[in-house]
């Protein structure tokens, strides 16, 4: 418990990091906005129903785009009152829609900052080509009915490795915007890590990692690999988009729907909950 005396309130605060899933297709994103549902607002409306009260804040570790999902969100809540964490979990989950789930509910101290804690987040996209799948799979991954060269893919994908100037793969950066970010890991490989007796026989994962990202960046980034595989442009031309010397945004972003939010990593805060899906779960 901390003494907050200024922004929010002036009272004795406590501090809570709680983890969620959600399936992103029918939310406006996680940001709260007017006359569209959002993640956001769902969840404040479920902790005013459980804790009794309004008299409570959140603050997210980051947004998501409408029809994004998420295997492992999280946000802050701040509150006057000391609750139980477990009785909070079960709650929440007793009341939240079906397609958010909360994964765990731990108490942090005032030097706990949930927009300069991640250590990094990890993003997947997946994706299959080539014929139409089933209707099912359409919350879960895009579909490109062209042919894809998939090794091809691999390779550009590798290239998005290290630090670059990011400007072509961001949606109207500012002046003072920091366009310039490090990935750690990029990645395009068999998807295992979400399947459903539904899906295609073979599906694919873009898979990258980096401290954070701007927005649409990764849809962006997965665009361009597409136009890749597609072979609307050659491997040159992605590392030319990687230079800064054009400002132009790149044109081809991806479909929302393919991408989730794999995992935020609080090292050195919390533990990171396992939120690996089982095959068809």
């Amino acid at each position: 418990m901390s003494e907050l005396t200024c922004g929010w309130y002036s009272l004795a605060m406590n501090y809570y990091l709680i983890r969620i899933q959600y399936l992103g297709f029918r939310f406006h994103g996680w940001q709260r906005q007017p006359g569209v549902k959002t993640v956001e607002s769902m969840v404040m409306k479920t902790l005013a129903f459980v804790l009794g009260h309004g008299d409570f804040k959140i603050l997210g570790a980051g947004r998501t785009d409408a029809m994004v999902s998420a295997g492992d969100a999280a946000f802050e809540l701040f509150m006057e009152e000391s609750i139980d964490a477990d009785t909070l979990l079960a709650d929440l989950n007793l009341n939240l829609p079906p397609d958010i789930r909360a994964l765990s509910v731990d108490a942090v101290g005032p030097e706990f900052n949930i927009i300069q804690a991640p250590k990094a987040k990890t993003y997947i996209y997946l994706f299959c080509f080539g014929e139409k799948p089933h209707p099912f799979c359409a919350p879960f991954m895009a579909n490109f009915m062209e042919n894809l060269d998939i090794s091809l893919m691999a390779e550009g994908a590798r290239r998005f490795i290290g630090s670059h100037d990011f400007v072509r793969y961001c949606t109207r950066p500012g002046e003072q915007t920091n366009t310039c970010r490090t990935i750690q890991e990029s990645r395009i490989e068999p998807n295992t890590r979400i399947t459903a007796s539904f899906f295609p026989t073979r599906t694919w994962m873009f898979r990258v990692r980096a401290k954070g990202f701007m927005r649409h960046q990764v849809r962006l980034m997965m665009g361009q690999l597409i136009a890749l595989g597609q072979g609307r442009i050659s491997l040159a031309d992605l590392e030319d988009s990687l230079s800064g010397k054009i400002r132009e945004p790149l044109d081809t972003i991806a479909p929302a729907s393919g991408l989730m939010l794999d995992r935020i990593d609080f090292s050195g805060f919390i533990d990171t909950p396992n939120t690996q899906v089982a095959p068809n779960e």
